[in-house]
């Protein structure tokens, strides 16, 4: 009774470091680094090797939620992996992905095999223990963060055929390199055991990825099961988080059970069967939007449990004593990836502009690799610490290396959709007006009153001077540009479109890329087109009875009105044009949609079609959502 009171209150401690480990992690991020090595500093503050927060004799008995955390982060990197999605480029994902990881399996291993025999490499092994270090680091060394290079093709816009190739094989690679997992443990396993190998054992390797995937399968319907059923959905995350948990204990039962009776070390790999549950339950269930829910709104939690448990469980000594290391190892990683980059690429039949820079956008690690981490210091005691401790600085030099790096390279290779950034300037306000009427006229004039700069650009010939201070009228035949440059647009504050919608758009694209100009204002032509300006930030005027309209709207749907003008902070509206053509043919319960995307509306050649989940698409559909921002720009990104 003492000790389960003492477990209860050592949760209810763990609680309350985590709220602010959380918290704090969050001003972390300020000085732009990555959330995860600030939740990993704070385990370490809280550990017992600085304030002790975190007692030595409390890590063991929180043993559970790095289970629970594995589990769902597993679950995590199985929901990424959307077959349908990978057709995309799937010559060169399929040769990128054997790059990166036989590549930089095979080398890096070779990498750390050399550098153990040296005494400064901190853990002193016989050749026995050194081949399995190696094989273990080296396939660490293959995972890669899907949601670090998800965020940062966000923030840039990026799109090409080098950004759809790197998210492929990011997400094929975290599935991947859990089954090498899988098999380089056994392989270690027996290694340490002094065995030697014979048809006998590979038979027991392939016996255990075939129970693996067995198990894996019968979670996948368990799940399925759960999420059919009418249940809240804080109760299905519950029940699905005890499904990974038990998987942990079914794992270990078969394991007792195989000495008890037969008297081998036969392993399944929970992350493993985890994976391949969450797998199939995104290709094959028509759950896979409300799963996709369940884990993007409980990861966070689960990050900030597992890594906050990571850092307490760090060795400062450790790290102190081998961050060369780790600097060794870091390089050795780098050099792996930057053979198996140019190779994966040279053998798809890639340009050497995109083969050079291939091994850029993969060097950032996260769950996996920490999940591995522990698995790898739970299983082998007797050197996992250290060997945790040193891989862990490994992996936090590649979250502040990685990102940036994936930054350069969509910018070598001209994929970065980015805002611009805006040039100051002395002097007065300038604004660039294009399309001339009455309307840029009279509002040339306006703006001059109060003391601007007016510049209107025109296709038309012999337009006369308007004879007014302030105004200037310049042909400008093509919108490209050279002939924004030749307009002053970097030196301007605001530019105005009053032209087709189509030329009015590639003005605020090539002003919001490569000037950052403050203010583009659109006068819209055709609704259709709203969100597209929008996306540009874009302050958008509907002359056609645009009050009238506005007013009636508000009356017979002000919910929906709401949503068109953005009035509603958690949800907006937006039409998507099909200009992705993996999405040719594509059924609309096929897509792969975030989980608060609603699709309301489906145009086709001007018009509207009955949608079901079973109409297909076609290039040039336009597609009216609801969602939340990010959600629409997710789907924008991939959709255009």
């Amino acid at each position: 009774m003492q000790s389960f009171i003492e477990i209860i209150l050592i949760i209810i401690g763990f609680g309350i470091i985590l709220v602010a480990s959380d918290k704090i992690a969050s001003f972390i991020r300020r000085i732009k680094l990555p959330l995860i090595t600030g939740l990993l500093l704070m385990g370490i503050l809280a550990g017992p090797e600085v304030l002790g927060l975190i007692r030595a004799e409390s890590i063991p008995r929180l043993n559970f939620v790095n289970h629970i955390s594995l589990s769902f982060i597993a679950f995590a990197a199985g929901s990424e992996l959307y077959l349908i999605e990978l057709r995309s480029r799937s010559k060169v994902i399929r040769w990128m992905s054997f790059g990166q990881l036989v590549v930089t399996f095979l080398l890096g291993s070779f990498g750390v095999f050399i550098i153990s025999g040296y005494s400064w490499f901190g853990l002193q092994l016989d050749i026995s223990g050194r081949i399995a270090v190696s094989i273990l680091a080296g396939t660490i060394f293959v995972a890669r963060s899907p949601v670090s290079a998800i965020a940062i093709i966000n923030e840039l816009r990026a799109k090409g055929p080098f950004t759809r190739m790197v998210l492929g094989v990011t997400v094929l690679i975290d599935f991947l390199v859990i089954v090498l997992f899988a098999l380089a443990f056994s392989v270690a396993s027996i290694i340490l055991t002094g065995e030697k190998f014979s048809i006998i054992l590979i038979l027991y390797m392939i016996l255990e990825l075939g129970v693996s995937f067995l198990i894996g399968y019968l979670l996948y319907l368990f799940m399925k099961w759960i999420l059919a059923r009418k249940l809240t959905t804080t109760i299905k995350t519950i029940l699905l988080l005890a499904g990974g948990w038990g998987i942990y204990y079914v794992s270990y039962g078969l394991r007792f059970f195989a000495e008890q009776t037969f008297e081998i070390d036969f392993y399944t790999e929970p992350l493993l069967i985890c994976i391949i549950a969450s797998v199939l339950l995104t290709n094959y269930s028509p759950f896979r939007r409300e799963f996709q829910k369940i884990i993007t709104d409980s990861v966070p939690l689960i990050y900030i449990a597992f890594f906050t448990l990571i850092g307490a469980s760090i060795s400062i000594d450790i790290i102190i004593k081998t961050w060369t290391v780790a600097l060794a190892l870091f390089l050795i990683r780098i050099l792996t990836m930057v053979v198996g980059g140019w190779m994966g690429g040279t053998l798809a039949g890639d340009p050497q502009r995109f083969n050079r820079i291939a091994w850029m956008p993969f060097v950032t690690q996260a769950g996996v690799s920490l999940g591995l981490v522990t698995v790898i210091a739970d299983e082998f005691p007797q050197w996992g610490i250290e060997f945790a401790s040193i891989i862990i600085a490994v992996i936090v030099i590649n979250q502040l290396v990685g990102p940036p790096l994936f930054k350069w390279a969509i910018q070598i290779v001209k994929e970065d959709h980015s805002r611009g950034k805006h040039k100051e300037h002395e002097g007065r306000q300038r604004t660039i007006i294009f399309g001339y009427e009455h309307q840029s006229l009279a509002l040339a004039r306006q703006l001059a009153n109060h003391g601007w700069e007016i510049t209107i650009a025109t296709s038309r010939m012999d337009i006369p001077n308007p004879e007014v201070e302030n105004i200037s009228i310049i042909h400008c035949p093509v919108i490209s540009l050279e002939s924004m440059l030749k307009l002053d647009a970097e030196n301007t504050d605001a530019i105005v479109t009053m032209k087709t919608d189509e030329e009015n758009f590639k003005i605020c694209e090539l002003a919001y890329e490569h000037f950052g100009t403050p203010e583009l204002i659109v006068r819209l032509n055709d609704r259709v087109n709203l969100k597209k300006f929008h996306e540009l930030d874009a302050l958008i005027v509907e002359p056609t009875t645009a009050i009238v309209s506005l007013m009636d709207h508000f009356v017979r749907s002000p919910l929906a009105t709401s949503l068109l003008l953005g009035m509603e902070e958690d949800h907006d509206t937006a039409d998507i044009t099909i200009g992705n053509p993996d999405m040719h043919g594509m059924a609309l319960r096929n897509l792969h949609l975030p989980a608060d995307i609603l699709i309301i509306a489906t145009r086709r050649r001007g018009h509207n079609i009955i949608s079901t989940g079973y109409t297909r698409l076609r290039l040039g559909d336009t597609l009216t959502v609801v969602g939340s921002m990010e959600s629409i720009i997710n789907v924008r990104l991939r959709f255009e």
